[in-house]
């Protein structure tokens, strides 16, 4: 039996969430800006840390600039 990252409680199998190579509470599986709940598989990582995809992770750690593509939206 594993711990959870979030809230170091143990993680039983029964209530068990694998995601990011560990084991979590399905309610502790959480982005670590906006707070969403996550499902395994379906977000991203940064450091270890969980984010939901869209809007946290591409605003985070996305290209910067202006515009929604095309040359215009990244930086030199």
């Amino acid at each position: 039996m594993s711990a959870c990252p979030a809230c170091g409680k143990p993680v039983y199998f029964a209530e068990r969430k694998t995601s990011l190579g560990k084991d979590w509470h399905s309610g502790c599986l959480k982005c670590t800006k906006c707070k969403r709940t996550l499902t395994p598989g379906s977000h991203a990582e940064k450091d270890g840390k969980p984010y939901c995809n869209v809007p946290c992770y591409s605003s985070l750690f996305g290209p910067k600039g202006f515009g929604h593509g095309g040359t215009e939206s990244h930086r030199y």
